[in-house]
């Protein structure tokens, strides 16, 4: 399941976030990636302790802790502190699946890396390529989003970003451990709940509205891992 989030942070916010991305200190972005990972990525990368990524990052945590349709669509468990990224000069990251697991910095908790997410900080007419392609069992598809929207998809799925060739693409990147691991039931329980949603706002005192909250509820107690 792709959903596309749109405005995740605000005009204001984005100005600050994108003052501070373009002048903190990038690294080489390998170093961070997996021994075959390596291979395929050529891109910049903010340290996990450097101040701007820390200070962003929380920005982005406390605005999707109040985003109903990221709360939705991924059902959170644990979100892991976002990190940033940087193409230019034909900076790609050829095709590869992230980790399943990764450890939270500074403690010994590990989250699984049920969805991930790309919240873009550059606008699309800023840099030629760039674009993220995830590929699931539908075929391939190319996101390029504007600034201060996000998009979130399954981390069990293959993708890439293409060269940009010119100009510059930031952007966030991070993944969410979800109270339900499977995607499918995911999906479904999205589903639902926009169904419930659309009957609430169309009849609010309809009976099935209340039977439907509880088979959502109850699903989300069948299925949880928690």
């Amino acid at each position: 399941m792709m959903i596309r989030i749109p405005n995740v942070l605000s005009a204001e916010q984005l100005r600050k976030c994108r003052h501070a991305l373009e002048h903190a200190d990038w690294t080489d972005g390998r170093a961070t990636a997996g021994h075959v990972a390596a291979r395929a990525k050529q891109n910049l990368q903010l340290p996990l302790d450097h101040p701007v990524a820390q200070q962003v990052g929380e920005l982005i945590l406390q605005q999707l802790s109040q985003n109903q349709t990221f709360i939705a669509a991924a059902l959170p468990l644990r979100v892991l502190p976002p990190r940033f990224n940087r193409y230019e000069g034909g900076g790609t990251y050829g095709n590869h699946i992230d980790n399943a697991i990764f450890g939270v910095p500074g403690t010994a908790q590990r989250v699984r890396s049920d969805i991930s997410s790309t919240l873009f900080f550059s606008e699309p007419d800023e840099y030629e390529g760039g674009e993220l392609i995830v590929e699931d069992s539908y075929g391939s598809h190319r996101v390029k989003l504007p600034a201060g929207h996000m998009v979130i998809y399954p981390g069990s799925s293959l993708h890439r970003v293409t060269p940009v060739t010119q100009g510059t693409r930031l952007a966030s990147f991070f993944w969410t451990q979800s109270l339900i691991r499977e995607d499918h039931r995911r999906a479904m329980l999205w589903e639902l709940d926009n169904s419930i949603q659309s009957l609430s706002s169309a009849a609010t005192d309809h009976e099935s509205i209340s039977r439907l909250t509880g088979v959502y509820h109850n699903l989300i107690r069948e299925w949880s891992n928690t």
